[in-house]
């Protein structure tokens, strides 16, 4: 298939710029796959579409303050790194801006020289930087105090409260980027959800911006996923196939949990415990074994994350869905609204 398969229109002025108040008070495009029945509700009335003895998946990831903003130390110059993932000691995968002065042996300070950071390889397939940290004392407070939570390009208004792009479930630091289909949950809701008999079973992957990223090929079959870091419990494990051995539901909130319960599930679907990383890339065709159902926001025209949308529900179905929730003036992307797919 054609990257320009998964091409839409989408009027600037439906990119949610802040995110629902409450969280849990989004709208919510409903799609029954089996009878092929759209409804339109508000985020809240999610707990009507559980029944008991579902699993409701969850990724507990935290975004990183992994936006740095300091001068390059020969020159003063501005400059800009982005942490995407730890790759060794002190040494992290960045994006860096400008990209044209940051070669290896440039050296950034930020916080006036508390953290330093030597520039060891660019990375040719991305453009990235590989970056050794050198500070006093441990890196996490210092990143804390110095860094920025980091904001996808097209949401231009600030963000007052940077726990707004955080899920309230956040526990374990290492996202680039939130799964943004758990930020409409409210711990309220969460509650609502296990008191009707769900269970709610917490996983984990770290998000990168490879995620996000459009896809550059002509055919999508030749773009490689950026790796993920994952981790699934051996009590996550025997919980969800525990519940669908009971007849219960798999329920993904966000494309990160399928990817991950895809990545760890055999031909059968039953889960199993383990860590690592994934750069699976599921597309129409591709066989969904371990989720049965789908929690996620509407996204960006030719992103992966669409492309995953598309293998539940067929690329064409997924479009006329698209361009009904755009004249009913939905809100689209990190703050918008939501879509269950059943």
């Amino acid at each position: 298939m054609k990257t320009s398969d998964f091409y839409y229109e989408l009027p600037a002025e439906r990119i949610a710029q802040t995110p629902a108040e409450p969280r849990d008070q989004c709208r919510l495009l409903v799609y029954d796959t089996r009878t092929g029945i759209r409804e339109h509700r508000r985020f809240t009335d999610i707990v009507s579409y559980l029944r008991p003895g579902d699993a409701l998946v969850i990724n507990e990831t935290r975004v990183l303050p992994a936006r740095l903003l300091g001068v390059k130390e020969s020159g003063g110059t501005p400059v800009e790194l982005l942490l995407l993932k730890k790759t060794g000691a002190d040494e992290w995968e960045t994006l860096a801006r400008p990209g044209r002065c940051l070669k290896p042996g440039a050296v950034c300070l930020f916080g006036g020289g508390e953290l330093r950071a030597e520039v060891l390889a660019v990375l040719s397939a991305s453009g990235g930087r590989i970056v050794r940290f050198t500070y006093r004392g441990a890196f996490g407070p210092i990143l804390s105090r110095l860094g920025q939570t980091p904001l996808p390009p097209y949401i231009l208004e600030k963000l007052d409260d940077a726990e707004r792009y955080q899920t309230v479930y956040a526990q374990t630091e290492g996202s680039a980027a939130a799964p943004t289909a758990g930020l409409h949950f409210t711990n309220a809701l969460l509650e609502r959800v296990r008191e009707a008999g769900v269970q709610v079973i917490p996983i984990l992957l770290h998000v990168g911006l490879g995620t996000f990223r459009p896809v550059k090929v002509r055919d999508i079959q030749d773009h490689h996923m950026h790796a993920e870091y994952y981790e699934v419990s051996k009590q996550a494990a025997e919980r969800i196939n525990d519940a669908r051995d009971a007849g219960g539901r798999v329920i993904c909130v966000g494309t990160t949990c399928v990817r991950t319960l895809e990545t760890v599930s055999d031909d059968s679907g039953r889960i199993h415990s383990g860590s690592g990383e994934t750069d699976i890339f599921i597309t129409p065709g591709y066989k969904l074994k371990a989720a049965d159902a789908l929690i996620t926001n509407f996204h960006l025209p030719e992103s992966t994350l669409l492309m995953l949308v598309a293998a539940f529900i067929g690329r064409e179905t997924m479009l006329d869905i698209y361009r009904e929730a755009i004249l009913m003036q939905y809100r689209f992307f990190s703050f918008g609204d939501a879509m269950l797919i059943t």
